[in-house]
């Protein structure tokens, strides 16, 4: 009788509850996202199956009517299909007889259903199989009560005519072709230095033999002139080109089925990429491989990796897509350990991926793992790792970390670190995962760093500190900075641009409050008594410092001050510029109440910092203020999410809850504006208007699933 209770205890019991589990999770998973609902339409291979160099992620688009289901993946074309049913050629969505409406979608992939004719329905589920392979299954199912032929148009298409054929493979039943990928970004361009592959091979195919095939120059209009049947030509033939050779703008593939009434069939069509020093035979085993493969258990792992995430009471629909967009967000972000490093790593995006925020972690993206540690509370940890795997032994923990190892930019023989949140990260994850081996080793790596940042970002020993020599990105607020950048334009150099090295710098001297408050509860937790006392001695006494140097009665505002007479001039210049940096002493606990209330104020007068999509950078006020999201990285108007979210932190250790929950609406309604209308989170958002061009699916937007469970927490 023992035997049996064992074996249903080690067997059984833990197969039905996962069966339950993932019932449960496909219920509360599932979205029904029509094309103007705000949903997250990135996708990326699973971390395990992903690859830094030569990855490849895709953007999908089922909303614009203009166009099919389409699948792009950045600098490297699109791929869609085009339906012809009885003769009728279906291109675009907006002409479908039922437009598709998203019924699950995770990180790497997702499942629609849709009816591009009157009888047919297709449920269609596309799967970033790895950094080199995408997959787009259609079940058609034959509804009607009559058959239907059904002919499906697979296109791979580049979007100019350098798309060379290289040859039809026959044995693998799919063109192959050549193409070449410019590492030039807009943003910042990719290093040639690294191997990011420019001369590339794609495999395109299908799981079944194609009827036809063919590749042509033109545009979808001209293609739909050749696939639509002419009845009335007496030299028509029902076959694409079969071209083998040259240069073109897409090669299709031509799959034939006829349906009998209540017949399901599945066509599948892959996409293969790698460079072209690579073996090209591998490619096509793999997808030979995947040709055949059960994608349900991709739903199923999917459901799996979401069961540990907070379960919210919804208010609406809208916040269930961003609260699981964001995760998709950081999820899609992530690359299994490689190079320099042993421990998983995020990339800023991975479509589109530019180069500055490809590959490496900054401590100001990573905290992203706030959120981040509800799904995958070990790969959070892992993240953060990274940085103590590769911290220098005089503690500092440099600007960048990851695959490459540390890179800390110097500067006038000095090192550069960033934005310290790293003690503060680490308590919110330990708070998550209970993990006290990360507790033990991150206390260890957070007490040698700020002792670092006390010895080398207090030139003066006065107590307060300033950003190093190379501030303009160390201190994050690297473009069109009003308080730190001498010039309007930023035409100067460094050393004459940057002042950040020469004043007590406001934001620098809450973050070490921040990780000295973070660093006492850790040693609280640990049992270390004493030394949480001391790291709270350390907090007050710079608070203090702050209370009595950096706050000006006249205005009700903290402000950076100059290093050498803590006054709020530098030469010519007034360092009074009302930024949103002054709200993070309510994060940093630092201002007493009467102080916070008037910091309140300031935050909620709607001239200067209470706009319609949440707190800007700078008071609109300023002469310097702009509400236009025109490249990345200002700070002189757009509102960064992250920020806002300190900003949100610090109305609720002071008791303002209704004052919280308004930005948290404000937030929400800035994110839910733009992936209603483009699908893409970004790295930073207008504070007044809805155009952007910056940066697009930026890791950090992901706090906006940490938002969501705060604002529900307790319900």
């Amino acid at each position: 009788m023992k035997k049996i209770f064992f074996l249903i205890q080690v067997f059984i019991l833990p197969v039905l509850l996962s069966g339950q589990t993932l019932r449960m999770m496909s219920d509360y998973l599932r979205i029904n996202a029509k094309g103007n609902d705000p949903l997250y339409t990135t996708y990326a291979a699973a971390m395990a199956r992903s690859r830094l160099y030569g990855d490849k992620a895709y953007k999908m688009d089922y909303y614009s009517g203009c166009k099919p289901v389409t699948y792009s993946s950045d600098h490297a074309g699109s791929m869609f299909a085009i339906w012809k049913i009885d003769g009728v050629v279906v291109m675009n969505t907006s002409e479908f007889f039922k437009k598709p409406v998203v019924e699950y979608s995770f990180p790497d992939m997702m499942i629609m259903e849709y009816e591009p004719f009157r009888g047919i329905h297709v449920r269609e589920t596309f799967l970033v199989y790895s950094s080199t392979l995408a997959v787009v299954d259609m079940e058609v199912k034959n509804i009607d009560r009559i058959p239907h032929e059904i002919t499906v148009y697979p296109v791979l298409e580049l979007g100019n005519d350098s798309l060379e054929i290289i040859g039809y493979n026959e044995k693998a039943d799919g063109y192959v072709t050549h193409r070449y990928e410019s590492p030039y970004r807009l943003i910042s361009s990719l290093k040639t230095e690294y191997p990011y592959p420019t001369h590339t091979r794609d495999f395109f195919t299908s799981n079944q033999k194609a009827y036809s095939f063919g590749g042509y120059s033109g545009d979808m209009t001209d293609f739909y002139n050749k696939i639509k049947t002419d009845f009335y030509s007496g030299n028509h033939k029902d076959e694409l080109n079969k071209k083998k050779e040259g240069f073109v703008n897409f090669v299709a593939l031509q799959l034939n089925k006829r349906l009998r009434a209540g017949e399901i069939t599945d066509l599948r069509y892959l996409r293969g990429v790698q460079s072209q020093t690579e073996v090209r035979d591998s490619l096509f085993n793999q997808a030979t491989r995947l040709k055949p493969l059960f994608l349900k258990t991709f739903l199923e792992d999917n459901q799996m990796l979401f069961a540990k995430i907070p379960r919210i009471p919804f208010s609406n629909e809208a916040e269930k897509l961003v609260y699981l967009g964001a995760y998709n967000l950081v999820r899609g972000s992530m690359y299994p350990a490689t190079g320099k490093t042993k421990y998983n790593f995020y990339a800023f995006s991975r479509n589109p991926i530019w180069g500055w925020g490809h590959g490496h972690q900054v401590q100001h993206e990573s905290l992203s793992m706030l959120s981040y540690v509800y799904l995958d509370p070990l790969s959070a940890e892992g993240s953060q790792r990274v940085y103590m795997e590769q911290q220098d032994s005089s503690g500092l923990i440099a600007y960048r970390h990851g695959p490459r190892g540390m890179e800390d930019y110097p500067h006038n023989k000095m090192p550069t670190t960033s934005a310290p949140f790293f003690s503060w990260i680490n308590w919110e994850v330990y708070k998550v995962s209970k993990d006290k081996q990360f507790l033990q080793e991150s206390y260890a790596s957070g007490s040698k760093y700020v002792h670092w940042l006390i010895k080398n970002r207090d030139s003066n020993h006065d107590g307060t500190f300033e950003w190093g020599p190379n501030g303009l990105i160390e201190n994050v607020r690297d473009w069109y900075n009003a308080v730190f950048q001498v010039s309007a334009e930023r035409y100067l150099k460094v050393d004459k641009e940057d002042i950040s090295d020469e004043l007590e710098c406001l934001d620098l001297t809450l973050m070490v409050i921040k990780e000295e408050r973070s660093l006492a509860k850790m040693a609280n937790a640990l049992g270390k008594d004493e030394a949480a006392r001391e790291w709270m001695k350390k907090a007050e006494t710079t608070s203090r410092l702050v209370n009595e140097r950096m706050w000006d009665d006249s205005t009700g505002f903290y402000y950076s001050v100059n290093k050498k007479d803590h006054s709020f001039r530098f030469m010519s210049r007034d360092l009074k510029k009302q930024e949103i940096i002054g709200f993070l002493a309510l994060w940093a606990e630092v201002a007493p109440k009467d102080r916070a209330e008037r910091l309140v104020k300031a935050l909620t007068d709607t001239t200067r910092f209470w706009r319609k999509y949440g707190v800007p950078t700078l008071s609109a006020k300023d002469s310097w203020y702009s509400p236009y999201v025109d490249y990345c990285c200002k700070w002189n108007g757009p509102v960064w999410l992250l920020w806002n979210y300190m900003v949100y932190d610090g109305l609720k250790n002071y008791g303002y809850h209704d004052v919280a929950k308004q930005l948290a609406a404000k937030m929400m309604l800035c994110v839910t504006t733009q992936l209603t209308k483009n699908h893409n989170f970004w790295e930073s958002y207008s504070p007044d208007n809805e155009v952007l061009n910056c940066p697009s699916n930026y890791i950090w937007d992901s706090i906006m699933a940490k938002l969501i469970i705060e604002e529900n927490a307790g319900k």
